[in-house]
């Protein structure tokens, strides 16, 4: 297992993550947990979490992912694990959080009751990575810092890092934190996969200037690259199914996923990966990490058996000619997910 620094900060991670969030919904406690200890087995070090999880959001369930990793976490050495999680943003845009009556925020109040709820369903003192799980771009980046680097000094938390926020967001905080010696977004948690190559337009040269990480999440395009979803299929229990059969943002979102470029590509991707003698998925995840500004990359599954596939991309490094043919199929079929 290779392992990166996250940004410029003290904190080397091994360079795949498992993320957490079907963990409680989708996926029971149990197998949640062997989940857990096979990927720590496998060595990673590195897990992630949010205080909304598990997905999708709900009232009866939302914090349950959290317990889970908590309760997992008492079986581990605590400095053997980097432990990421997150603060749920605004409520009055895009989406609407079940925390906190849906009054979600990222000013002094909110964050305080969240980290304070996050460290006490973990079972921990402290936090390795805390993220901004969603940005608030109307509200000035100084007030959210200016808390978040209060909960460095006092040693709650150890880095700070965002997620789904835009270059000039980035940069902004950057900025904020900058004019006033403060602790800095270390990392970003962004969509980033075969599917979705957006990233790269912009942000990447951010991160690469700015020292910062990007620990994309969705290599796998959210399952759609594995290719159950081609040729019609719509598999009991998955994500995409579900969420294509409901209304508003998830039926918004299977479409941005599972539609005819993106099943296209996965095909394309599929005939690259079996020339190769690999999965789509393992080729997904390798390609990844083979990007200088990505420090880990955040793998889920919802069953343990999903597991093989993605650690057979442990240590694996995609040759040029491989590359080369993801390439061409991004450039012909150019921006699947929009």
């Amino acid at each position: 297992m290779q392992r990166r620094r996250l940004g410029k900060s003290a904190i080397v991670v091994s360079d795949i993550c498992m993320g957490t969030m079907t963990f409680g919904s989708q996926t029971d406690e149990a197998a949640a947990l062997r989940i857990l200890d096979r990927s720590f087995e496998a060595g990673i070090d590195f897990y992630d979490t949010a205080e909304g999880y598990p997905v999708p959001p709900d009232i009866k369930w939302v914090g349950r992912t959290e317990e889970i990793v908590g309760k997992w976490l008492k079986t581990k050495p605590r400095d053997a694990i980097i432990l990421a999680t997150k603060v749920s943003g605004p409520s009055h845009v895009w989406f609407r959080s079940p925390l906190r009556s849906g009054m979600t925020s990222l000013d002094r109040r909110n964050i305080i009751t969240a980290v304070e709820a996050s460290l006490t369903k973990l079972g921990t003192d402290y936090i390795d990575l805390y993220q901004t799980h969603w940005p608030d771009h109307d509200l000035p980046y100084e007030e959210t810092m200016e808390v978040l680097d209060d909960l460095v000094r006092e040693g709650k938390v150890r880095v700070l890092g965002c997620s789904n926020e835009t270059s000039w967001g980035l940069m902004k905080s950057i900025a904020a934190s900058d004019a006033v010696g403060g602790a800095r977004y270390q990392t970003i948690q962004n969509n980033f996969s075969l599917n979705n190559r957006r990233f790269e337009d912009e942000l990447a040269q951010v991160c690469r200037q700015e020292g910062v990480s990007l620990i994309p999440y969705s290599p796998i395009g959210g399952g759609v690259l594995s290719g159950k979803y081609n040729d019609g299929g719509r598999p009991e229990g998955a994500r995409f199914t579900r969420y294509l059969s409901m209304e508003g943002r998830q039926a918004a979102m299977g479409r941005r996923f599972v539609n005819e470029k993106s099943l296209a590509s996965t095909a394309r991707f599929a005939e690259i990966a079996k020339d190769a003698g690999m999965s789509t998925v393992t080729l997904a995840v390798a390609w990844s990490k083979q990007h200088d500004f990505v420090a880990s990359t955040i793998v889920g599954v919802s069953k343990e058996d999903q597991l093989d596939e993605i650690f057979a991309a442990i240590d694996l490094v995609l040759p040029a000619e491989v590359m080369k043919a993801i390439d061409k199929v991004s450039k012909e079929i150019m921006y699947p997910m929009g």
